[in-house]
């Protein structure tokens, strides 16, 4: 029980960051990172509780580290243009 409500605060800690906190893109991917990890860990706990096959944990951490190397790779490029990570200084919408 005490598991979950961790899992859960974990997961509401991650959304509130990312909602709120729209300064910069790493702290977004972080607050994302957080997101993620607290679902894997539920996934985790229920799988261990109803003693399954864990291939679907595998896929799903396939997918979190995809995820984290796409960001990656466009935080590098995006402080490579414009020199910084602010999402003011972005201008998405110009050619």
């Amino acid at each position: 029980m005490m598991m979950k409500i961790l899992f859960l605060s974990m997961y509401i800690v991650g959304s509130l960051s990312f909602l709120l906190v729209r300064k910069h893109l790493l702290m977004l991917l972080l607050s994302l990172e957080l997101i993620m990890l607290s679902l894997f860990l539920m996934l985790l706990m229920i799988l261990f509780n109803m003693i399954s096959e864990f291939y679907f944990l595998m896929i799903f951490m396939i997918f979190m580290v995809c995820e984290s190397v796409l960001g990656l790779s466009i935080l590098v490029s995006l402080v490579r243009i414009y020199g910084n990570d602010y999402f003011q200084s972005f201008n998405l919408m110009g050619c």
